[in-house]
């Protein structure tokens, strides 16, 4: 096609239409026809931009080198990957850790009971659910508040009326909401599950503060949560052994859950997508062939008519 109208343009037959001409000539994409200085230009700008990319890479890589604290381990999650969704029963078995022992300092604000329904809990089980906590409603008709069971609608309640008291019963330390933890802490659940088991005794020269506690893998070393996850330290329901690391590896799923709900919803729509427009690539590519197929094989004759 590109041929054809250079053939039209350089045979001046459009030469009646003087803007045809020359917008089709100035929508090439030929490098032979600029300019020296424009592509001395072209290649600097893409040395430059390819030189910065380089350099934060590099720059990021440094300030990861020189953190104190120790790089979480990539551990072989089930739900690595495009195409794998997270194990449910993992995802149940962590929601328990989290009532068991997580719930009495943090909170989960922004994920509310009916996020359980068909994904942990049958509708049924997370009305019980919902209906074991009091939750602070009102004012009624007095102007009064009052305490009510749990409903669906509700989220999960802060185990602190507000923030002071949480730093007063943590000694000074605010325990952060676990909600988006997993999202907003680079690693993600590597590093949730590296600093729930990485708890050990400070180096020569670390001096820690009454009620801190030393771990790797917490920034700085010093953290005011002490370790909580030992063996049988909460209890399954599905009667898996409750090992320090199962308990660790069941709530670090559940935090990731709990920070994307909808993972397996977009992974699946990922694979319809994927089947979707590959079929229409292949019908479209077969439109193509069949419509060009003509143009590309003809052959054009001239026969000059002969004059008697």
């Amino acid at each position: 096609m590109a041929a054809t109208v250079g053939r039209i343009c350089g045979a001046r037959l459009l030469k009646n239409y003087g803007l045809v001409g020359p917008q089709v000539c100035q929508l090439s994409t030929n490098a032979q026809g600029w300019t020296k200085s424009r592509k001395l230009l072209l290649s600097t700008l893409g040395v430059i931009g390819g030189g910065a990319g380089a350099l934060l890479f590099a720059l990021e890589q440094s300030v990861d080198a020189s953190g104190t604290e120790a790089h979480p381990y990539p551990q072989p999650w089930s739900h690595n990957g495009w195409f794998q969704s997270l194990d449910h029963a993992s995802v149940r078995r962590g929601y328990e850790v989290y009532k068991q022992v997580c719930k009495a300092c943090h909170s989960l604000q922004y994920v509310a009971f009916r996020n359980l329904v068909n994904v942990t809990h049958t509708e049924a089980e997370a009305k019980a659910e919902a209906a074991e906590v009091m939750i602070k409603d009102g004012p009624d008709e007095e102007g009064n508040y009052f305490e009510r069971p749990g409903k669906l609608s509700d989220y999960f309640p802060s185990p602190y009326p507000n923030e002071n008291a949480a730093r007063a019963a943590n000694n000074g330390a605010y325990p952060p909401d676990l909600s988006l933890i997993v999202l907003g802490r680079k690693g993600g659940e590597d590093y949730i599950f590296s600093l729930l088991t990485g708890y050990t005794d400070p180096p020569a020269g670390v001096a820690l503060r009454e009620g801190q506690n030393y771990n790797p893998y917490f920034p700085g070393g010093a953290i005011a949560m002490a370790q909580v996850l030992f063996d049988e330290a909460a209890e399954y329901s599905d009667g898996t052994p409750a090992t320090a690391s199962q308990l660790t590896k069941d709530v670090s799923t559940f935090l990731r859950w709990c920070s994307e709900p909808e993972l397996d919803d977009r992974r699946l729509m990922t694979i319809k997508a994927i089947g979707i427009f590959s079929t229409l690539a292949a019908i479209v590519y077969y439109y193509k062939r069949h419509k060009w197929s003509s143009l590309k094989s003809r052959k054009l004759a001239y026969k000059p008519v002969s004059k008697k």
